[in-house]
């Protein structure tokens, strides 16, 4: 029978590159950690790392056996979670990630007033820009923004989002006023670094008829950060696209003008992604159902 401390052991290894990387992580002597990788060989019949002077490598079953193993720690973690919740609520780590902006604005409130009501439960969030895989990241839950691509992980979808061309009323000054969707065009554009170029964009126009949008000239400023992309839009770097949740207090404190407001952007999505284990944790289903209380309250209120 594999014992299920070695597997997070083996797992430790695998993530720190090394055997002192993991020992340190885990607040056990580097012996140990080789004694029980070693042993874990021995059980499975297989090579799993190939070890060297430099580095430590994954073999071919290796590699397979350290995905199965990252899936199993974690369904043998919620399972602990719901047994220890029947028995005085949620509790363990509750590991979730999402962008630097949204997590500031939404998602961390989110997270304080759920550990309020959940004292025994840890939060861990982590900000990153980046997709981060939920399995290798040893993440419980990822809050994912924009078009959901095909993901061998479950999805919720929490809401959606417009995203509105903004720029500084300095900015306006100097280059002349936007009032046609080729005026816009020919902007200097702020774009993320992320998006693919020429950029493009569909558009639906006041009666209702979609068009395309492209802007052919490369941008003037880029950025990878939704937050930077909003300062260079303040500071009259040019024109941004971003989210509404982000530049609608500017907006109404008339630091950013919203330009074309009778036209519409395609909306984006906002998602919680899961891994697709057949045991769900209950901390992962309460805090879902949670945030999406939390933002239809804030949408209702921001309707007043």
């Amino acid at each position: 029978m594999l014992n299920l401390q070695r597997l997070e052991i083996f797992v430790a290894v695998v993530n720190a590159g090394s055997f002192t990387g993991a020992a340190a992580s885990l607040g056990l002597t580097k012996a140990v950690v080789s004694f029980n990788v070693k042993q874990l060989e021995s059980e499975t019949g297989v090579a799993l790392l190939t070890r060297s002077t430099r580095r430590l490598a994954l073999t071919e079953s290796g590699e397979r056996f350290y995905q199965r193993c990252q899936t199993l720690l974690q369904e043998a973690e919620a399972v602990l979670d719901d047994v220890r919740r029947d028995h005085g609520g949620l509790s363990g780590q509750l590991r979730i990630t999402s962008t630097p902006e949204y997590g500031a604005r939404v998602v961390v409130p989110a997270l304080a007033a759920f550990s309020s009501l959940h004292p025994q439960l840890r939060i861990q969030h982590v900000a990153s820009s980046n997709h981060d895989d939920l399995i290798a990241g040893r993440f419980d839950l990822a809050i994912r923004l924009g078009q959901l691509v095909d993901s061998s992980h479950h999805a919720a979808t929490l809401g959606s989002f417009e995203i509105l061309a903004v720029a500084s009323a300095e900015y306006l000054h100097q280059s002349g006023e936007i009032q046609t969707p080729e005026q816009l065009a020919q902007a200097s554009w702020i774009a993320h670094s992320r998006l693919p170029l020429p950029m493009s964009w569909p558009v639906t126009t006041p009666p209702g008829e979609k068009i395309p949008f492209r802007v052919s000239s490369p941008p003037a400023v880029t950025a990878d950060s939704a937050s930077a992309l909003l300062a260079f839009a303040l500071a009259g770097a040019g024109v941004a696209l971003l989210p509404d949740w982000l530049v609608q207090p500017e907006i109404d404190t008339l630091r950013l003008c919203h330009l074309l407001p009778d036209h519409r952007f395609r909306p984006q999505g906002i998602f919680a992604l899961y891994p697709n284990t057949r045991h769900v944790p209950e901390k992962v289903r309460c805090f879902i159902d949670f945030l999406k209380k939390q933002m239809a309250e804030s949408h209702a209120q921001s309707k007043i």
